[in-house]
């Protein structure tokens, strides 16, 4: 692919992958009544607001160039939470697609997060 292609890609994922999580953080501060049901099923509706603030906080490190490791991190780690819980408690698996997205766009932008830089021992 050229150089071109991949940055739009890159552009695109990255979009998606931060989006995702700004969405959701948004629908948890305005309080969802989706979203607060979903919350009560995992017995972490009073957290709701903190969530919220988590995801949309994150995601914005993710975008920031200078934090995108941090932000990778962090939202990696929010979201394999939020999938065991959702696997420990029944509920659809809603934390899936954003985790792949974030490590799809992470790999996109930056290949040292998953692979070695030649030269290193």
């Amino acid at each position: 692919m050229n150089q071109k292609v991949m940055r739009i890609l890159t552009i695109v994922m990255t979009v998606l992958a931060a989006g995702l999580p700004i969405l959701s953080g948004v629908m948890k501060l305005t309080q969802s009544k989706e979203v607060i049901d979903t919350l009560t099923k995992a017995g972490v509706e009073d957290k709701v607001l903190v969530l919220g603030l988590m995801e949309i906080g994150f995601a914005a490190l993710f975008i920031y160039p200078k934090t995108m490791k941090l932000g990778f991190i962090l939202l990696s780690c929010y979201f394999a939470g939020a999938l065991a819980t959702e696997l420990s408690h029944g509920l659809p698996l809603n934390a899936f697609l954003p985790l792949v997205l974030i490590w799809i766009a992470a790999f996109l932008r930056d290949k040292t997060i998953f692979l070695p830089t030649q030269g290193v021992s």
